[in-house]
């Protein structure tokens, strides 16, 4: 259905490719990495936070419905959002 959507100019098939990491920050031991992606015009706030646990690399992917016109704007609130699932969830994140 995504096909046609693109062929007869509904949704742009690259509109749901990360726009990859824009900023990167360290926060109590994670790395939160921004990678908004560009959706219908709008960038989505979509991050990952990763920590090293026992020698592995762990990670965890979010989105939220936020959405905002720049990608830098996106990122900004990407890192605070990280922040927030840190100090709320800390490596229970990962389980």
């Amino acid at each position: 259905m995504s096909f046609l959507k693109s062929l007869f100019g509904g949704r742009k098939a690259a509109d749901d490719k990360p726009a990859g990491p824009l900023k990167s920050v360290e926060h109590d031991g994670f790395t939160i990495h921004a990678t908004p992606y560009l959706d219908g015009g709008q960038y989505q706030l979509c991050g990952v936070v990763e920590k090293e646990i026992g020698g592995t690399l762990r990670s965890h992917r979010f989105v939220r419905a936020d959405r905002f016109p720049g990608a830098d704007e996106a990122a900004d609130f990407t890192l605070v959002k990280g922040r927030q699932l840190i100090d709320q969830q800390g490596e229970r994140l990962f389980n």
